[in-house]
């Protein structure tokens, strides 16, 4: 074998060794060197070991218990009775909603989830949820909202109740902020922030919709936690 067959012998081993290497490279860069964006999103809220366990390659591992979002009673924009069993086996994007007053978070909030909602009108994984924090609030003023916001009922809930059920929803169950103070004005203090939650009520990630970036975040992280519900459903998790 002369020097030049045996040169392009090594290079054809080296390309053929490259392809080979190269898709366990990219993963490898995806999972562990990429961004957030590439990688499981984090699971918030308090967090327990339980007592049963479950194998990971022949070792046993604690459980955990994760904090979620827990049962509810409200009514949405057409009179309808919503529960969380709504929300089962879905991914929703969850905000509060103060329809006496729009302030310029709650329109860039209601901006984002319109333009959301259009981009995932035939999936029927994601669904939407804005709750109301006014007491006052009724279907008839929710249902000309929803039309203001293109809300199709089937796929996105503007709900209303008594503040007694609401509020603890959104303290305890969402983590957000709201305060009622008692002024001659009656003024409603509320967290401008979308709340994503997975398929088993779980938060999965909180966005401040001040800027366009939190935008990104967001519709960068649907597309990660719809993946990992369509890897969980393969696995029959």
């Amino acid at each position: 074998m002369n020097a030049s067959s045996s040169k392009k012998k090594i290079s054809t081993i080296l390309i053929l060794a490259a392809i080979l290497v190269m898709p366990g490279f990219l993963y490898y860069l995806l999972q562990d060197q990429g961004k957030n964006r590439y990688k499981p999103l984090a699971i918030f809220g308090t967090k327990k070991v339980a007592a049963t366990f479950h194998s990971v390659r022949g070792k046993q591992i604690p459980d955990t218990i994760y904090h979620v979002v827990n049962d509810f009673s409200l009514i949405n924009q057409v009179g309808d009775t919503v529960t969380i069993d709504r929300w089962k086996g879905k991914i929703v994007l969850v905000n509060l909603l103060y329809s006496q007053v729009q302030t310029d978070g709650g329109k860039a909030i209601f901006a984002a989830l319109k333009g959301f909602n259009k981009a995932y009108k035939t999936n029927n994984l994601v669904s939407f949820a804005s709750i109301s924090v006014d007491s006052q609030d009724n279907a008839a003023k929710l249902n000309d909202w929803s039309k203001l916001l293109g809300a199709d009922p089937k796929k996105w809930d503007l709900l209303f109740g008594d503040s007694a059920i609401v509020y603890p929803l959104v303290r305890k169950g969402l983590l957000l902020d709201v305060v009622e103070v008692e002024t001659p004005e009656r003024k409603i203090i509320y967290s401008h922030k979308i709340v994503l939650l997975d398929t088993k009520h779980r938060i999965r990630g909180f966005y401040e919709i001040s800027n366009h970036e939190a935008i990104s975040k967001l519709e960068d992280e649907i597309k990660v936690l719809i993946a990992e519900e369509l890897r969980n459903m393969r696995d029959g998790r």
